[in-house]
């Protein structure tokens, strides 16, 4: 008999959510793990102790214990309302507005876990695609036995960093790292002295250099400096290009310098746009076609130039007792003729790159062909180390060397121990957080006034200026790559170490569990038995949203020169492993029809393999949590089916809010913040006759409406609401499966990826996820309108009007994917290219972006005011009268077309008012820029209800807050 696990019945979804969004506050330090090493998609640490233990405690475990053991000491619902009221009012929070520490800070002691649900070592987990290794991080601190495997060599080492060397050694580790850094920084120091300029005043000290990339511009033959703007911090102060047009147009000798200054329009306009170049000079002036700047750096042309230094400068005041007082206050300016010393480097480089290419102490790889992001080769870099300026490179080349020789004297005199060894490897991580704010792609932020790290975004941006450190200077040497690496190291040793000391012979009570880390495909994992894994609890990789292998071959092809000499097992590969990738890479079929499916596909039948494999490890009364993110519902059905097919059946489902989510003032771009926990069984042998899909389908949507208000009241909202639906939706499906249609279905469009193209040849009776998960959609759709306006929303809304009103629910935003649009297109009933694109909004790029009412007039895209087309332009139309003309001329023009009166015009004004920004008149704080045009649709059509239909329709329920926040103040 199967024993139901607690996260089967039950889970404080709320409170997790808000947990896992404080502990990715940017105003509070991260993680240990998050602040070691970069990793993509890592889930909090309290969600993936959530999904741990809840799936292997019985149903009838003690739910307030629960969320003690995870770290959850008070009632993060209560303050977290307290803070969003703040915010509300456009102000921080001032006090403490919880009552406990951040949940993923707290060890659960042996002792209660054994006295609260009797855990021990001898249960087993097992994580198949550990990644960053969150889960497996939380299972050891959760005393149990844990087998935690990657396909990439990067993740594995993260995963030994994290959890397995800091327990195996405790403080012993972190003592002998401290002792080897400082060695290590001292020899480096020494040997990049020579090429970092003394700053001019004594009593100021560099901090950073920024450059921009140059071309020659074809017209003029003047050195051109690229970049989108000259912004130094969040006020005025920025650079001028000063340029110097010598002999004339045609003379090589053309250049620009630069003056700093102090206000923004004193600041030059921006030298590139949309990857196309403008020539700063003013006897040319002429644009820079995008295609001619690609075939300057391919061409080995495109240089780089110093336009300002950054600095800190010492000033001494007296406090008030007569003693002295320094502080470091930061400046910038122009470069002087000392600061860009290229000549001196370059000198350098060609000395030392042939050593170090016989010894192998630098990167000769190509950056791949066969790639997703292809703009580093079409931007001149088409080795790895083409990613790093002469000066960056130099240094980075001079710290492998000195690692390296370090390595190899221990090695000689017998020194290079377990613990010693381990040591290097977390020396090597704290050369890849060099490597990773010192590149062509570590950016300057004015608004902070900071370096933004390579992996600032997930892929590799061409970027037209970058940031160097100066390396020298305090906190921004080698002592701060270690020290941070040396912090972190510490933390991790308090959450995991067995004993801190290290040391064997000293026991402690407080174990932590084992783990056993392994390095190849989830699929193949024969170093664990047959069905003897009490719980599989895994992040999977999510499709096509991160190419792990393509982005950790920036740091992979330096660590096989550093870790790789202490732990080599790990760096036997060229590059990292793509190929048996588990993730949706459509450059593997490059030139193939259909390579998006074919992408998908293999995606598929990679999980599906994965999945096979937990299914043969677990024990019949085991159960598997996966963990998803994905808003594609494509992704979504790819995942589903290779659960299915490997033989599992979904019994139960969970949204948590994982993701820290943007100000309560609408943002202009759409993001899903949530985490779906689906949780699987195995499937017992297929019984009974095959199931129709139409027999089956109001059973989804039953699922779904019993859910859903579930959801809505513990915060999950807009697209999130649409994401949580799927896991009740594909509960239901799962169960019956296979399926088929009792009437065949009509053959989709193709210009768009759905249900039909996922096969070779359409197969009209054939039933996927997908169909479930529009359904979904459909039911959420139907919820969320009768809860906007009136019980008759939903019969008395036309498809345009509604869409319009579920975009704004939905995204929140003005700008949303395309795909997410179709999917929410077909649930209401309309064409997307003929009713909305053109009409509502337009497409630009891949996303969707909606119209505000003058807009649509300015357009011409709006119809009669008679509602005829959509009762949304009756309503535009009265917002665009309001707003430049007043409310009588609003009232008249609808007396005029018929529909003042009309039900339809009133349930769709209702709606409308529900999901549109606020404008300030009414909640008291400026709308976002972006969204502005729509807050006041907003001002205009709730001035027309007040005035018109106040004893008809109520006040916006979204401004009950805003209203009581006002009476406050």
């Amino acid at each position: 008999m199967k024993t139901t696990r607690l996260i089967e019945r039950w889970l404080p979804i709320a409170e997790i959510g808000i947990e896992s969004v404080r502990e990715r506050t940017p105003m509070t330090p991260f993680p240990a793990p998050n602040r070691l090493h970069v990793w993509w998609a890592r889930r909090p640490l309290v969600a993936s102790r959530a999904a741990v233990l809840a799936s292997i405690l019985p149903e009838d475990a003690d739910r307030e214990a629960f969320k003690h053991a995870l770290g959850i000491h008070g009632d993060p619902v209560a303050s977290r309302r307290k803070i969003d009221a703040a915010r509300q009012r456009g102000v921080r929070f001032e006090g403490a507005a919880y009552s406990y520490p951040r949940a993923f800070g707290f060890n659960p002691t042996a002792e209660f876990l054994h006295d609260n649900f009797e855990l021990s070592e001898t249960i087993r987990i097992v994580d198949p695609t550990a990644g960053g290794g969150a889960i497996p991080l939380e299972a050891v601190r959760l005393g149990l036995s844990v087998y935690a495997n990657d396909l990439n060599p990067v993740a594995s080492l993260l995963q030994r960093a994290t959890i397995d060397l800091p327990r195996r050694f405790g403080t012993k580790l972190r003592e002998e790292f401290d002792t080897l850094s400082a060695k290590f920084v001292l020899l480096r120091n020494e040997s990049i002295a020579p090429f970092f300029p003394v700053e001019p005043d004594k009593m100021a000290i560099a901090t950073n250099y920024l450059w921009a990339r140059t071309i020659q511009c074809p017209y003029c033959a003047g050195k051109v400096p690229l970049a989108p703007n000259w912004r130094l911090t969040p006020g005025g102060t920025g650079a001028r290009i000063i340029p110097h047009t010598g002999g004339g147009i045609g003379d090589q000798g053309r250049y620009c310098s630069f003056d700093i200054v102090d206000q923004l329009e004193k600041q030059s306009g921006g030298t590139v746009a949309g990857g196309d170049g403008l020539c700063p000079y003013p006897d040319c002036g002429r644009a820079i076609n995008g295609d001619d700047i690609k075939r300057q750096a391919q061409a080995g042309q495109m240089g780089e130039q110093l336009f300002a230094v950054a600095y800190k400068r010492k000033v001494i005041t007296k406090s008030k007792s007569g003693k002295n007082k320094i502080k470091w206050i930061r400046g910038y300016r122009s470069p002087g003729e000392t600061d860009d010393n290229g000549a001196t480097i370059a000198e350098k480089l060609a000395e030392k790159l042939p050593e170090w290419d016989t010894l192998d102490a630098v990167p000769t790889e190509a950056y791949p062909e066969n790639t997703n992001d292809d703009r580093p080769r079409q931007y001149g870099m088409p080795l790895w180390r083409d990613m790093f300026s002469p000066r960056q490179l130099l240094v980075h080349g001079i710290s492998s060397e000195i690692f390296r020789e370090m390595v190899e004297a221990d090695r000689k005199v017998n020194q290079l121990s377990d613990v010693r060894s381990a040591a290097y490897v977390y020396l090597a991580i704290s050369l890849d957080k060099m490597l990773n704010y010192n590149s062509r792609m570590s950016v300057w932020m004015p608004t902070r006034e900071v370096t933004a790290n390579t992996f600032n975004r997930h892929d590799f941006a061409f970027c037209w200026s970058h940031v160097e450190m100066s390396l020298l200077t305090e906190d921004m040497s080698a002592d701060w790559a270690c020290g941070a690496t040396s912090k972190a190291l510490r933390e991790l040793i308090d959450m995991v170490a067995a004993n801190k000391r290290g040391d064997m012979l000293d026991s402690t009570t407080d174990e932590r569990g084992s783990i056993e880390i392994s390095n190849g495909s989830g699929a193949s994992m024969p170093h664990i038995a047959d069905k003897s894994i009490d719980a599989v609890v895994m992040d999977p990789p999510y499709g096509a949203n991160v190419m792990y292998a393509e982005l950790s071959d920036f740091f992979y092809v330096w660590l096989k020169r550093t870790a790789g000499l202490v732990v080599p097992e790990l760096f036997t590969r060229r590059l990292a492993d793509k190929d048996a990738e588990a993730v949706a890479n459509k450059a593997h079929f490059k030139g193939q029809k259909g390579s998006a499916r074919l992408a998908d596909d293999d995606y598929r039948m990679k999980m599906e393999g994965i999945f096979a494999e937990c299914r043969r490890v677990l024990k019949d009364d085991g159960i598997m949590t996966v963990m998803f993110t994905h808003k594609d519902t494509g992704a979504w059905d790819a995942l589903a089916m290779s659960l299915m097919d490997a033989g599992f059946v979904i019994t139960a489902s969970w949204p948590v809010n994982t993701e820290a989510s943007g100000s309560l003032h609408i943002k202009d771009k759409a993001a899903a913040n949530s985490t779906i926990f689906l949780v699987c069984r195995p499937r017992a042998e297929a019984q009974g006759e095959t199931m129709y899909w139409e027999d089956v389908e109001p059973e989804v949507a039953q699922a779904v409406r019993a859910r859903v208000g579930e959801f809505q009241a513990a915060g999950i909202q807009g697209v999130d609401l649409y994401l949580a639906s799927f896991g009740p939706a594909l509960e239901a499906f799962s169960r019956h499966w296979p399926l088929t249609r009792g009437t065949p279905a009509p053959e989709p469009k193709k210009k768009r990826r759905t249900q039909g193209d996922l096969f070779e040849v359409f197969d009209p009776y054939a039933v996927r996820p997908e169909d479930a998960l529009n359904a979904a959609r459909r039911e959420v759709k139907a919820w969320r309108l009768a809860q906007l306006a009136s019980a008759k929303a939903q019969a008395d809304m036309d498809g345009p009007t509604a869409f319009y009103v579920l975009a704004w629910d939905a995204f929140k935003a003005v700008s949303f994917p395309y795909d997410e649009a179709l999917r929410l297109a077909r649930a209401v009933g309309v064409d997307l290219e003929t009713q909305v694109i053109g009409r509502l909004g337009e497409k630009k790029a891949a996303e969707i972006k909606l119209w505000d009412s003058a807009t649509r007039i300015a357009k011409g895209a709006i119809g009669a005011a008679d509602g005829s087309r959509g009762m949304i332009d009756a309503l535009h139309h009265a917002a665009h009268v309001m707003r430049t003309r007043g409310a009588e001329a609003a009232q008249e023009m609808l007396k005029d077309a018929g529909v003042a009166q009309e039900d339809e015009f009133k349930v769709a004004l209702e709606a409308l008012l529900e999901v549109l920004p606020p404008s300030k008149t009414f909640s008291g704080i400026d709308a976002d820029k972006a969204v502005k045009p729509a807050a006041d649709d907003f001002d205009a059509l709730e001035k027309l209800r007040r005035i018109a239909y106040e004893g008809e329709i109520g006040e916006p329920q979204q401004l009950e807050l805003y209203r009581e926040l006002m009476a406050e103040e």
